[in-house]
């Protein structure tokens, strides 16, 4: 199915969204073209600067045969500005906040900021896209950043669970709970988690109204300037708005 963006009456096509949306539908399509392992993306049908991820737990890992939804925001200015990342399930993390905002470096915005502890360059620059932010995502749930935590509860947990070698399995007890929680969600969406090495590696089975919907990049994205905005389809956020503080 094919997707179109209307315009609303006494809409103005704003400039900037306009160049994200450009840049986002490229993106896609080479998403498409060239999956990456670990996760599946769907974009908003109505506004290309949504979208939605279901990200797998990595095989050999507590998360093993997990199923992660997150949404991404992206501002108007993207790539030059950081989208913002939601976690939609419920989950235990050191850089997750109890809303489910991400805390994580390379979604901070590229200031000198020495109290955070980041260096620029592991923070945002214009040369990241989806796929470097979503492997870092993959890579920071089996290996949180405890010396900046958005969840110090967590962040404690996972740091016995660690130090005494899994003996004080409090925190990983809590992930597998969460990870069988999110099974149910993901056959209720008729999503295949790959379970083994050799299944995460490839393009994961998706539903078949999945395959249905996939997006006509030729026939849609090439008209991206013609995508109308208001005022009201600006989605970049405050830190108050998101949770989301400079840690």
């Amino acid at each position: 199915m094919s997707v179109s963006y209307n315009s609303g009456s006494g809409s103005t096509v704003n400039t900037y969204a306009a160049s994200a949306v450009k840049a986002l539908s490229l993106e896609l399509k080479k998403l498409q073209n060239e999956p990456t392992e670990g996760f599946h993306i769907t974009p908003n049908e109505d506004n290309l600067l949504i979208w939605t991820v279901g990200i797998f737990g990595p095989p050999n890992t507590i998360y093993q045969g997990g199923y992660f939804r997150a949404q991404i925001r992206f501002p108007n200015n993207y790539p030059y500005s950081p989208p913002t990342f939601k976690f939609l399930n419920k989950i235990w993390h050191p850089n997750v906040y109890d809303n489910g905002d991400l805390c994580i470096s390379i979604l901070h915005p590229p200031v000198n900021d020495p109290q955070s502890g980041e260096l620029p360059s592991e923070r945002w620059n214009p040369t990241q896209n989806v796929r470097t932010i979503m492997m870092s995502v993959i890579s920071l749930l089996n290996e949180p950043n405890t010396s900046s935590p958005a969840n110090v509860d967590a962040s404690v947990m996972y740091k016995k669970w660690k130090d005494s070698k899994g003996a004080d399995d409090e925190y990983a007890r809590i992930i597998k709970k969460q990870v069988e929680l999110s099974k149910e969600d993901a056959k209720k969406n008729g999503i295949i988690v790959p379970e083994t090495v050799e299944e995460y590696i490839v393009k994961p089975k998706l539903p078949e109204n999945d395959a249905g919907d996939m997006i006509d990049m030729d026939d849609d994205y090439d008209h991206y300037d013609d995508y109308g905005y208001s005022d009201d389809d600006d989605f970049e956020e405050s830190d108050e708005d998101s949770g989301q503080g400079e840690n």
